[in-house]
């Protein structure tokens, strides 16, 4: 059974927590007992947020935050310190799903991405570290994407941010391992159902999960302090047989047309 107080009275950073996984999680979290301090673009969604997450008993800061710059998020972490004087988790979320085929791709495109999907995650575990190293505690959950151990066609901007800051992780996490008190999971789903791929449709062996199915697996890694998870079980099982045989993970991604089909994209923003 898992430990039900564990994280009473923790206080968690949520990235990306407008909408989707970001938003799923602080809820998750909300339910369990933490404090929250939550930080995206829309600061409407934001605010509702906050408002459920307070019936909750739980206390919440709200911080508009472009994770794409360095000044913002030190500053968003600095509130968090002031206000609690600790940050016991972080869930790095924010991400935006920006793909298009390597014969029409743009520095522009990779540019973008690399700022969003990877430094913006850097900049979050950076700017929490020394914190949680101070007082030698602290769990640092990444959210990437299934896309971090297998590339798909068009998603090359997407999967070379996700690939970067997996790695980036893994390194800190070594880095971290031995009585530091400091625990890093990289949570790397499949196709999520949010507004990010509202627009994607996907063959049905790569069918959408739900946001709180991931916020699941991150509450999960926390307790367990499990170094990497990847859901659902058959993103896991084209890992492994990408691990033994890319060739053999290249024809199921053709064979299964794993990249999906795209209806022309909606209105509102990808990033959450």
């Amino acid at each position: 059974m898992p430990n039900r107080d564990l994280f009473s009275e923790k206080v968690a950073i949520v990235t990306g927590a407008s909408d989707g996984i970001g938003r799923a999680t602080a809820l998750a979290l909300a339910k369990r007992g933490a404090h929250l301090a939550i930080a995206a673009r829309r600061k409407d969604l934001l605010d509702t947020l906050a408002a459920e997450i307070k019936t909750y008993g739980r206390e919440v800061l709200v911080a508009t935050v472009d994770v794409t710059d360095v000044t913002q998020v030190n500053h968003f972490v600095d509130e968090v310190i002031e206000r609690w004087g600790r940050v016991d988790l972080l869930v790095a979320n924010a991400g935006e799903y920006i793909r298009a085929y390597i014969a029409r791709l743009t520095l522009q495109d990779i540019q973008r991405s690399m700022a969003v999907n990877f430094y913006g995650g850097v900049y979050a575990i950076m700017a929490v570290l020394p914190h949680m190293q101070k007082r030698k505690s602290g769990h640092i959950v990444v959210v990437t994407s299934m896309d971090a151990k297998k590339g798909l066609p068009r998603d090359a901007p997407y999967v070379a941010a996700k690939f970067a800051l997996t790695g980036f992780a893994e390194v800190v996490r070594q880095e971290l391992c031995n009585d530091t008190g400091i625990y890093i999971s990289n949570v790397m789903p499949g196709r999520v159902d949010t507004k990010m791929i509202a627009n994607l449709r996907v063959p049905w062996i790569s069918a959408k999960i739900s946001p709180e199915a991931v916020a699941r697996a991150i509450l999960l890694a926390i307790e367990k302090r499990k170094p990497e998870v990847i859901i659902p079980p058959q993103a896991t099982l084209l890992h492994y047989i990408n691990v033994f045989s890319p060739r053999m993970g290249d024809y199921l991604a053709h064979l299964f047309h794993l990249e999906g089909w795209e209806d022309p994209p909606e209105a509102d923003s990808t990033q959450s």
